[in-house]
């Protein structure tokens, strides 16, 4: 596999977040949000003290440095959920349909069960909610993750639309990535 680069190097978070509407009050949902939490903390200081942000990933390691990164940014308002999402019903800390907006960044690429986790996050979202799905453009690039890993943008709408999400836009959030956005 090349070499990733990640956070902020690839896209601009905050932007990409006003795009599909986070604000004051809202419960987010970053489906598999590694340590290092970017859209985690942007999306804590968009909701507000007012609103929540689950960080859920697989990796405790990874949401003990979230939960640190946290504390040093002062922002009270990010559970770190431990859950494997490839498990329907794995993240059992988050309830039904409480969600606003679910993130699914540069996460599929990382699995091959892309159903499970669809099914995931359509449980968590209220109904109307939306998901977000950035991942990493087909384009035989020398970085990112090897061509077999790779989402492919017709058969992600199909499993989407499969898991009962009506498309609603596509966008470029960088030149690396494709971003679609879902609502339940």
């Amino acid at each position: 596999m090349a070499k990733i680069p990640s956070g902020t190097t690839l896209f601009d978070t905050e932007h990409i977040l006003r795009r599909i509407g986070v604000g004051p009050g809202q419960v987010i949902a970053d489906l598999g949000c590694g340590g290092s939490g970017y859209f985690v903390l942007q999306s804590a200081k968009m909701v507000g003290s007012k609103g929540t942000v689950f960080g859920i990933d697989v990796l405790k390691a990874a949401l003990s440095n979230l939960v640190s990164r946290a504390r040093l940014a002062g922002l009270k308002n990010i559970v770190p959920v431990w859950s494997n999402l490839e498990m329907y019903r794995g993240a059992r800390l988050v309830r039904d349909e409480v969600v606003d907006v679910s993130l699914l960044i540069n996460l599929l690429f990382q699995s091959k069960r892309h159903a499970d986790i669809l099914r995931e996050s359509f449980r968590m979202l209220k109904p109307n909610g939306r998901m977000l799905v950035v991942d990493w453009k087909v384009t035989g690039m020398k970085m990112g993750p090897s061509q077999d890993n790779l989402v492919y943008v017709p058969d992600l709408k199909q499993s989407a639309e499969d898991a009962g999400f009506q498309f609603v836009e596509e966008f470029s959030p960088g030149p690396y990535h494709f971003g679609l956005v879902f609502k339940k």
